[in-house]
């Protein structure tokens, strides 16, 4: 059932933001030139590597020594407009649609964290990854690792048909009031660097 709910929804949004998706295309390639989109690996359920399909917020830019510059001057002012409105979450519909994520769940992170996880922190892979979850719902981007985590197992304690309509609406009411996206001014979310535990 949750996977037939993942397609039904992914689908149609698909079919109905299309305009929307060639709309910022035509911006991001005007603008930023290609790629359009932004991929990258990142594990899914129990730890599976696929990748993750998003536009393109941040150029390439890189200092003498060949080093990506900070986020913050790579970060361009379309992409800054599209990541404070989760526009450039959109694309994430069509690893939805293949199977690869959840409309609900734990947000895939990046593979590097696979060995800084304890046994705890791991069971966020017991399920898909999503757009959006219950963290993300709670603080988003605003609140600190530990709790990022606590958040994440308890939705997969608890997860249900009402929880994640009950997400679903509380993530739409986020995106509308642009709540959490940025911590403490940061263009992206610290590190994860471990637990002490």
């Amino acid at each position: 059932m949750r996977r037939l709910v993942d397609i039904v929804l992914s689908g149609i949004g698909i079919l109905l933001l299309l305009p929307v998706f060639l709309v910022i295309i035509s911006f991001l390639f005007v603008i930023s030139g290609r790629p359009i989109f932004f991929t990258q690996d990142r594990p899914g359920l129990e730890g599976k590597i696929f990748k993750l399909i998003k536009f393109r917020t941040m150029t390439n830019l890189k200092d003498s020594k060949g080093s990506l510059l900070p986020d913050s001057d790579r970060l361009t002012r379309l992409g800054r407009f599209i990541r404070s409105t989760s526009l450039d979450e959109l694309p994430s519909l069509l690893n939805v649609f293949i199977g690869n994520m959840s409309i609900i769940g734990p947000r895939p992170l990046l593979v590097e964290y696979l060995l800084l996880y304890n046994v705890f922190q791991s069971r966020r892979h017991e399920i898909k990854p999503g757009i959006t979850g219950w963290a993300q719902v709670n603080g988003r981007n605003d609140i600190e690792w530990e709790e990022r985590f606590k958040l994440d197992i308890w939705y997969i304690d608890h997860h249900s048909f009402s929880l994640d309509l009950r997400i679903f609406l509380l993530t739409i009411k986020k995106v509308v009031f642009r709540e959490g996206i940025m911590k403490d001014g940061m263009v992206t979310m610290p590190k994860f660097k471990g637990s002490k535990e």
